[in-house]
């Protein structure tokens, strides 16, 4: 039967198989350099093997299947012109590279961030040079780019090998055969696309068959992942259901419930003679689960763990998004970030926002980074909102010691601030502040030896306490130290500097680290996947607030809010943040935006719940946050899972509306 065969088809068949065993290899080597699955049950591990190999298998036949269309046509006459040869080995060899691009890039991006590549990856392309900065400095990239040209010229050669080895003389076949080998292949190489004996083709959403989400990434292909995730695109907002849910969100912060408006009037309680500095400090690479203050078994954190027993701590805070440029915007604009594929920052219709930082009269008003501004269109942002804003970036400071991609380090970067807060102390000129961190990055930059400072060597920590504490690498935790003890460093300088008493700092986490699980926290963050969101927030300004802890839940649009009513300003705000402060509005939520089974999900967080609403498919869940039972619990409580459907959805709905009806311009 073999040799009744034609040879095009069986090189068809031949390179099918080849290309699946190639994305096969590379699913091998995520298995054990990625996958992080060492307490999954062997049964899932099966059978996520199983549908990778499917979806594998779908991937090959998806490159196979336009050659194959042309073979059908011109079928033997495939080896007898030697432009044929050029073209199936051009093109297969393409592909094989393509794959293995892509593989990397997906392994770095999955080491990073612990998901598959998929359309959001494509945010870091508008930031292209400083991406590629990060991609040259944290991995061997000359060295890959060469074994790829090696790779290259291997594959060249193994595929005009398989095209000489079936290019040999055959005898001719009848119309009925040659028939036969048209419909025959064409319909199990469908097949092979279709992958499925059900009404359904195999999808993107089959892999998400556990509630082990590292078990789910690795069924996937990435190839195919990044395609499908395109369909997640947002889009505009919808006045109609904003209008319908508008009620929940209105009772929730207190706003009028007769017309659509978010506008709030805060007249200050009396007269200050000397206006407070407000510095607010963004906490890079920052959560909870790192930090020795909640439990850490390392010593990350001592500086801060100080500082936070003179400070008032929100133990539930949590950010909507896993991105430090989805955290600066919401930060800055009162408004979260929900957009899929590209950062809110980067959509110039929505830049141009009312805001309450903007209202600080009187104030000179500042922006610190390590780095350039143009970064995720962090300028645009700032610059639009924010008027007689002053930005110092990299290029405009007087001392500066590049340390990596991010610019200055966080020393640097924090004595360059200080030297203008000092300035305007002196002058007498009431200030507000946004310092951006970002030494807690990787490639994880710290410098030998820093004053008192000095990092951990590989052997001062052994592999059990590394493996206890949560963290991937000691070069973490030492980022993370750096960051620490940075923090102490400028807070003493505030105090010699003179303007520690009168100022008021707020610190906070713009999106936690990925870690591997551990059992030290108390909280459900790694069952729930929300250990990303969770991070500290904590505001030290002893001359105005008591030290204590606020355990309801709150949320990163809460911070210039409480910033200004701590203050003591008047201003309106127009946003969905709230004074985290106010113990007379009820305002204890936390609003969550990620990815759930793989397509974009919106979370509520409220006072023990867990509420998840999908936003394409609408599957929603509902949770006790606290407890050890971690089944949907919505059919016992339907009321709470109603109340809290209508101001997820609500909450959802006003952020986008918001997006295109609060601008500056109205």
């Amino acid at each position: 039967m073999q040799q009744r065969i034609p040879n095009y088809i069986k090189y068809i068949f031949v390179q099918l198989f080849a290309i699946a065993l190639f994305a096969f290899l590379f699913r091998i080597a995520f298995y054990f350099f990625f996958a992080q699955l060492n307490s999954v049950s062997t049964s899932e591990i099966q059978q996520a093997f199983g549908l990778g190999i499917r979806f594998d298998i779908k991937l090959a036949t998806l490159v196979v299947f336009p050659m194959a269309i042309l073979l059908f046509i011109i079928n033997q006459r495939f080896f007898k012109n030697t432009i044929y040869k050029k073209i199936s080995t051009l093109y297969f060899t393409v592909f094989y590279l393509v794959l293995a691009l892509f593989y990397l890039v997906d392994f770095g991006y999955y080491d990073y961030l612990n998901i598959r590549l998929d359309a959001a990856s494509l945010r870091f392309l508008s930031n292209l040079d400083i991406s590629t900065q990060v991609l040259f400095e944290s991995y061997p990239v000359y060295k890959g780019l060469f074994g790829l040209l090696i790779l290259g010229i291997i594959i060249y050669k193994l595929n005009a090998f398989i095209y000489k080895k079936f290019a040999v003389a055959t005898t001719p076949i009848s119309k009925k055969r040659k028939a036969f080998f048209i419909v025959v292949p064409f319909f199990i190489l469908a097949f092979g696309i279709y992958n499925s004996f059900t009404h359904y083709p195999l999808r993107w959403s089959q892999a998400f068959f556990s509630k082990n989400q590292a078990v789910n990434q690795f069924a996937l292909n990435p190839i195919l992942y990044f395609y499908d995730s395109f369909a997640f695109r947002s889009t505009g907002f919808d006045l109609e259901k904003t209008k319908k849910y508008y009620p929940a969100v209105a009772n929730q912060l207190g706003l009028t419930k007769d017309s659509l408006s978010f506008q709030r009037e805060f007249i200050k309680v009396d007269s200050v003679k000397v206006k407070p500095n407000v510095v607010i400090v963004m906490l890079e690479s920052v959560g909870v689960a790192p930090m020795s203050y909640f439990g850490n078994p390392v010593n990350t954190t001592p500086k801060m763990d100080s500082i936070l027993n003179y400070s008032t701590l929100f133990s539930n805070f949590y950010i909507h998004k896993t991105g430090t440029a989805a955290s600066v915007f919401a930060s800055i604009t009162g408004l979260p970030d929900v957009d899929n594929v590209e950062t809110a920052s980067r959509n110039p219709m929505i830049i141009d926002q009312r805001i309450i930082f903007d209202q600080f009269k009187g104030y000179e008003k500042l922006y610190f980074l390590g780095g350039s501004a143009n970064w995720a269109n962090i300028r645009g942002v700032f610059q639009s909102n924010i008027t007689d804003l002053i930005i110092f970036e990299e290029g405009s400071y007087q001392e500066e010691n590049r340390a990596d991609v991010w610019g200055i380090d966080d020393y640097e970067l924090f004595k360059e601030a200080d030297k203008e807060l000092q300035k305007l102390q002196q002058q007498n000129k009431p200030f507000i502040a946004y310092i951006q961190t970002a030494t807690n990055h990787m490639p994880f930059t710290v410098p030998d030896e820093k004053e008192n400072y000095r990092p951990l060597k590989e052997n001062e920590i052994n592999k059990e306490a590394l493996n206890k504490s949560g963290f991937k690498s000691v070069a973490q935790i030492n980022a993370l130290r750096y960051l620490d003890f940075n923090v102490d460093v400028f807070l003493r300088r505030a105090k010699e500097a003179g303007y520690y008493d009168n100022t008021i700092f707020l610190f906070f986490g713009d999106h936690n680290t990925k870690m591997n699980k551990s059992d030290y926290l108390s909280t459900n963050d790694f069952e729930f996947d929300t250990e990303l969101y969770h991070v500290p927030f904590f505001i030290h300004a002893p001359k105005f607030t008591e030290p204590k802890i606020i355990s309801k839940f709150t949320k990163i649009v809460d911070i210039v809010p409480t910033a200004a009513s701590l203050a003591n300003i008047n201003y309106t705000n127009f946003t969905l943040g709230s004074n985290a402060l106010d113990s007379v509005q009820s305002t204890d939520f936390a609003f969550i935006y990620k990815m759930i089974n793989g397509e974009p999900a919106i979370g509520l967080l409220k006072d023990k719940y867990y509420y998840t609403l999908t936003t394409v498919s609408n599957i929603v869940n509902l949770y006790d946050f606290n407890g050890k039972d971690l089944t949907d619990i919505k059919k016992d409580h339907p009321i709470v899972a109603k109340q809290m459907d209508s101001l997820l959805r609500g909450y959802y709905n006003a952020t986008k509306y918001l997006y295109y009806n609060n601008k500056k311009t109205k």
